[in-house]
């Protein structure tokens, strides 16, 4: 069993050595970026024209489609499968001394970033945000400028997502046009989007918050709901908010709305009865911008009114007056018995008398 261990342990630490060697080797090395489809060249250091040296991949030859001339390597139309570190050996060394090593990445330069800006927490400011439709493969990084009148604005990047920066409004209710041009940069080029935003296009509030829907006592056909106003709207006093309600049955896909001013509840009152509905909620400034999106859906179903259960007096009815369900019995004779003889016996009784009467 020792053994066992210590075979283990000693596997486990192998493994651990050559991870760290390659770490360190490829810290050492410098970084060469290519376009995939591309013909790329690797230079061996400064090696003149005339030497002769040797390639590897990953510490493997090199099996990739390539040319060699002196101490250049050319690799023919990279792909991803290219990515790897390179090393470069002279052979007139004699004990193999590593000449240069070049860390490969291949990718893609950015096509034109996608940017959407819009205001949560309106007055203070807006958000923008931006996403590329195509992986590059490789480190790409963002400049973002926002313009207002003629004047560059402040840009703070947000410290959670690394593809969002805030700005805070210079002034409200203004004429002029904010203009954002975002920039991806990466080692293999660079494209720009430029867009201008009116201040009032960009206010959207988030969804209202604390969505609650309760059944009332004694009403089946109502239903009341309840919500907060979100809570990165800053001012609700300043700049109230009117809210848009919908809801429907499990049962149907069609939805009912309502829309409501300066509120935070609501009672339905054409439920249908026992039918389990979803309900949800949109925000919007009163005056400016557009909708929210929806809040999270809740689920709730009017009140209906429970069995009661039964009295035992009311069981003891209903047990007494239940009709047996076993078959009729026979109707009971006309006429019971008398003295413990039948009809019939005792008219006997009487002719046998009235017999011996008439011979005496």
């Amino acid at each position: 069993m020792a053994n066992i261990v210590t075979s283990f342990c000693c596997v486990v630490l192998a493994a651990v050595v050559v991870v760290y060697a390659q770490r360190r080797s490829q810290q050492g090395a410098r970084i060469q970026y290519a376009r995939i489809g591309n013909d790329v060249t690797m230079q061996c250091g400064s090696l003149d024209n005339d030497a002769s040296v040797t390639w590897k991949v990953n510490g493997t030859d090199v099996k990739a489609q390539r040319r060699e001339k002196g101490p250049q390597l050319t690799l023919m139309e990279v792909d991803m499968s290219s990515n790897g570190l390179y090393s470069c050996f002279q052979n007139q060394n004699p004990d193999g001394q590593r000449r240069d090593q070049i860390t490969l990445r291949v990718g893609l330069p950015p096509k034109e970033p996608q940017v959407t800006c819009r205001s949560n927490t309106y007055p203070k400011g807006f958000y923008c945000s931006w996403h590329l439709q195509y992986p590059t493969y490789i480190p790409t990084e963002f400049d973002v400028d926002v313009q207002h009148n003629q004047k560059s604005l402040e840009v703070k990047r947000d410290e959670i997502h690394k593809n969002r920066c805030h700005v805070k409004f210079p002034e409200l209710f203004s004429s002029f046009s904010y203009r954002v041009n975002v920039t991806a940069i990466n080692a293999l080029g660079r494209a720009s989007t430029a867009t201008s935003y009116e201040e009032s296009s960009m206010v959207k509030p988030d969804p209202p918050e604390k969505v609650v829907a309760r059944p009332i006592p004694n009403h089946v056909r109502r239903l009341e709901v309840t919500w907060s106003s979100p809570s990165t709207w800053p001012d609700i006093e300043s700049f109230p908010l009117k809210y848009f309600l919908r809801y429907r049955p499990l049962i149907r896909d069609q939805w009912q709305h309502v829309e409501l001013s300066d509120s935070t509840s609501h009672t339905i009152t054409d439920a249908y009865v026992g039918k389990e509905y979803i309900i949800q909620l949109a925000a919007k400034d009163m005056e400016i911008g557009t909708w929210s999106d929806w809040s999270v859906a809740v689920h709730a179903t009017p009140w209906t009114e429970e069995p009661k259960p039964m009295t035992t007096t009311e069981v003891n009815v209903l047990v007494e007056t239940t009709p047996s369900s076993a078959p009729p019995s026979a109707k009971p004779r006309v006429g019971g018995a008398m003295g413990g003889c039948s009809a019939l016996l005792c008219s006997s009784h009487v002719l046998l008398a009235c017999i011996l009467l008439s011979i005496m």
